[in-house]
């Protein structure tokens, strides 16, 4: 009923060329059944969509309520209550542990009427600081089950990465473990939020679950979870909220140096996110889907939680590390569990490719259908050994192209007819509703095939993100203003003469270090708190494992004599205020900073530098003294030397 007729050859689902025909209403698309029969409404909508791109104004399915936990998790106990919903792949190996759809839905209710109980109420922030596990996702939807918002903090982030999240959002309430699990190696969550809350004046209770029977110090905020849980009944009302109301916040960083709280809302999230896991990965109902993401990203919310959930799906909850404990843990994995989706990131498919075929072909992967990346675009050699040696090169393989903002994926292989052509390395088509634009630099739209753009997006779609926390006008700022009338994704991409889409990388300050997206001004502002450095400048350059890394330029002051001792500081403080995995793979000491007269860092110049472009370099007329290119160049080949002589 969603499809239509089949498409011809090579042409699957695209929009129509520009100038040939209206493009696909998005209300027709999801109006009708696709939502009254996905979601379980208390009351119907009467509006499907009231969208203006202008204002930033975004609603769907207006008039309409409902409970999404009811979507996730009654309708499916009222008729396979003992069905799995979630496979917790625990660190240790081989220690799996299944939860049906009956004890996630009493569990969660437990947590939810525990939140009431310490007077989170609707509307209320709740920050959760946990990694991937089964208290976690219950934490999620037990806020969802009251009508509280929660936010999601990975919990690789530093204390004070977690404090300016949580402060941001004014969370009421964090809910963590005493300890984490992953790769064999303990880490002391507890104690980071210890250390966070001493600068969260909105913080009244602390909830700890336990994922270790180690003890860790509790103080007067600090509440044993399991404890209070085991007091409460098994059941809580679902609170009855609107198709616009708030759902969760989830921080991303952009190209100013604060992380921005983008918000998604109710309906159109949970419809988007159920529609793109059952189409585009062809789920079938008894599947075993392998989402290995983190929940602390938007992709674990969307196809580790809320997408599997809602359609009955049995969601795998990967705790562990690609390499732990060795090479074959992802393989082994899908044949114990007899996986039939693994969607997983090409930074740990190309590390694993490096260790050798032999980890993957030593375990049964026969269960494996559907093969999916995500996170960054893949390579074509990553893209080639997922499809021959871990599919066999029989499973489809879908290379999904999305955003935190965007909720869920927009442009994949699929959904398409059987058969249909897949090309290594693109992301192909459009998903339904999805209108791509591709923009040259005067904000003209670029007709035809063989082109290549910015990356925008011509319509509004349910499960895109409705405004940036408290600053409605910054989210205006980064997504509508510069090409008034479309979304601006932040990307560049390529349109084939078949009318697919190859994404070519951000066109922005923003880098992509292993799928974790990152602003360079926000590891700048970092680095700018050290007295030694008045002046920073970061950009990312390609890495062979973590398909981006960031290359610090620095500037030391004079009395800073010892610059390896400033640079392990520095290295030290990216870590602290934000994340290991932010830390600068390289830190170039310089005397001076390449800036136009106005005083602004051309940092394309530095790219073309640390990329091998000197050939050429643009037009550098406005840069106040071209000399000081030769002069990074000289520091610039002085350290590759220098690496190569250490190695």
């Amino acid at each position: 009923a969603t499809r239509g007729p089949p498409p011809g050859p090579g042409q699957a689902f695209l929009p129509p060329a520009p100038g040939t025909g209206p493009p696909r209403k998005p209300a027709a698309l999801f109006g009708g059944p696709l939502a009254r029969d996905t979601l379980v409404w208390d009351a119907p909508y009467h509006t499907v969509c009231d969208c203006d791109f202008g204002s930033g104004k975004i609603g769907w399915f207006l008039g309409g309520r409902l409970n999404v936990t009811v979507s996730c998790l009654d309708q499916h106990v009222w008729k396979a209550p003992e069905s799995i919903a979630l496979i917790w792949e625990r660190d240790e190996p081989g220690t799996e542990v299944r939860i049906t759809y009956r004890e996630l839905l009493e569990t969660t209710c437990r947590l939810a009427n525990t939140l009431k109980r310490y007077g989170v109420q609707r509307g209320d922030r709740v920050a959760i600081y946990m990694p991937v596990s089964p208290m976690a996702v219950a934490a999620m939807l037990a806020c969802a089950r009251i009508g509280a918002v929660h936010t999601v903090v990975f919990a690789g982030f530093s204390a004070e990465s977690l404090a300016g999240r949580i402060n941001d959002a004014k969370c009421k309430v964090v809910i963590t473990f005493n300890q984490g699990l992953r790769g064999g190696r303990v880490f002391e969550l507890k104690k980071i939020v210890d250390e966070a809350v001493k600068s969260c004046p909105t913080i009244q209770h602390v909830l700890v679950a336990h994922r270790t029977e180690n003890k860790v110090p509790m103080g007067e905020l600090d509440v044993h979870l399991e404890q209070e849980m085991a007091q409460e009944a098994p059941v809580c009302v679902p609170e009855s909220m609107g198709s616009e109301d708030m759902l969760f916040m989830l921080y991303t960083s952009g190209s100013t140096g604060t992380p921005k709280g983008l918000v998604h809302t109710q309906a159109g999230y949970l419809l988007y996110a159920a529609l793109t896991h059952k189409l585009v990965f062809d789920y079938q109902p008894g599947d075993v889907f392998g989402c290995v993401a983190d929940i602390g990203w938007i992709t674990g919310h969307s196809y580790v939680v809320y997408g599997p959930l809602c359609n009955g799906a049995t969601s795998v909850l990967f705790e562990s590390t690609p390499v732990y404990p060795n090479a074959g843990r992802y393989w082994e994995t899908v044949q114990r569990l007899r996986v039939n989706q693994f969607y997983g990131a090409p930074t740990a498919i190309r590390l694993l490719l490096k260790l050798g075929d032999g980890w993957v072909k030593k375990y049964d992967r026969s269960s494996l259908r559907t093969l999916g990346s995500v996170g960054e675009p893949i390579n074509h050699e990553a893209w080639e050994w997922l499809h021959n040696v871990v599919g066999d090169g029989r499973c489809t393989l879908v290379d999904t192209w999305w955003q935190t903002e965007t909720g869920g994926i927009c442009i994949a292989p699929r959904p398409s007819e059987e058969g249909a052509e897949i090309l290594p390395g693109m992301a192909m088509r459009p998903f339904f509703g999805i209108l791509p634009a591709l923009m040259d630099e005067k904000g003209n739209v670029v007709e035809g095939g063989d082109v290549s753009g910015a990356l925008c997006i011509a319509q509004a779609w349910p499960g895109m993100a409705r405004t940036i926390y408290g600053d409605h006008e910054r989210f205006m700022d980064a997504y509508f203003r510069a090409y008034p009338g479309y979304y601006f994704t932040g990307d560049g991409a390529h349109r084939t003469q078949d009318g697919y889409y190859q994404i070519t990388g951000r066109i922005d300050d923003v880098i992509n270090i292993s799928g974790h997206r990152l602003g360079t001004a926000e590891i700048e502002d970092a680095m700018a708190d050290h007295p030694a450095v008045p002046e920073t400048a970061v950009i990312g350059y390609p890495h062979d494992i973590k398909g981006e890394a960031a290359f610090a330029f620095i500037v030391l002051k004079d009395e800073a004599h010892d610059a390896d001792m400033v640079v392990n500081e520095l290295k030290s403080v990216v870590a602290t205020k934000i994340a290991k995995y932010a830390v600068p793979d390289q830190i170039l000491v310089v005397k001076r900073l390449p800036k136009t007269r106005s005083g602004k860092v051309m940092r394309r110049l530095l790219r073309k530098i640390v990329t091998g472009g000197v050939q050429d370099l643009g037009d550098i007329t406005t840069l106040e003294d071209p000399s000081v290119v030769e002069e990074i160049l000289n520091a610039f080949q002085t350290h590759k030397e220098r690496q190569a002589a250490a190695k």
